[in-house]
């Protein structure tokens, strides 16, 4: 005998809730796929937004680093510009009064060899190569440029006067043609000298220049100086 199993009837309501559930289940699905688009779309963004920004702050520090160095440049061929006029007013009143030459060559006759205090004060003022300068600064990590040649010969138990004027007659004139290292040398007249540096050897000089290139090692081609003095 065959037995017949009745499936249960299907009802209207249950197929609402079926349909009703498997909606909602497809609403949830597409919510959270939208949210997933989003999120990501959100974080894509965000990525391209801290590129941009770090991009634009590159710019900016180059930029600026640019525009610093366009200023030093300019300010330092304004700076030899001006010490050039001035020199050119005064060097021949200040070659009559120093007997120094008026030669624009490097010099040929110069000593190239520190030796003795005239060594230790040419180490002092290249160790000092790179600090700044700073009107009326003295050490130790700014300068200007009576105040390194001050202190440069005080290492060695000479007490200069403070300012450039007093410095560039502190000593013997000597001709720019014989040069020994650690000699001063001046721009300007002597005894109204407006600059004052260091030489060191090998056609060079060392000095604290301006607040643009701070203190320098230069050949003296850079700036040719007035005269010299001989204080050793």
């Amino acid at each position: 005998m065959t037995q017949t199993i009745e499936m249960p009837t299907i009802t209207t309501g249950l197929s609402t809730a079926v349909a009703a559930s498997a909606q909602a289940t497809q609403q949830v699905a597409l919510d959270l796929e939208t949210r997933a688009y989003e999120d990501a779309a959100a974080e894509s963004a965000a990525k391209k937004a801290k590129k941009a920004q770090a991009e634009a702050v590159r710019k900016a520090e180059a930029k600026k680093k640019a525009e610093a160095k366009a200023k030093a440049e300019a300010a330092e061929r304004a700076e030899r510009a001006s010490r050039t006029a001035e020199r050119t007013t005064l060097s021949a009143p200040a070659a009559s009064s120093s007997g120094n030459s008026s030669s624009a060559s490097a010099p040929s006759s110069s000593s190239s060899t520190a030796t003795g205090s005239a060594a230790a004060i040419v180490a002092f003022a290249k160790a000092q190569v790179g600090d700044a300068y700073v009107s009326g600064g003295t050490g130790p990590n700014a300068w200007d440029c009576s105040g390194l040649v001050q202190a440069a010969y005080r290492t060695v138990g000479v007490d200069l006067p403070r300012v450039s004027q007093s410095q560039s007659t502190a000593g013997t004139p000597v001709s720019l043609d014989n040069l020994q290292p650690g000699d001063i040398l001046y721009w300007g007249g002597a005894g109204s000298a407006y600059h004052v540096a260091i030489y060191v050897g090998g056609g060079e000089f060392v000095g604290a220049q301006n607040s643009s290139t701070g203190t320098v090692q230069r050949s003296l081609d850079y700036d040719r100086p007035t005269g010299a003095v001989r204080v050793l």
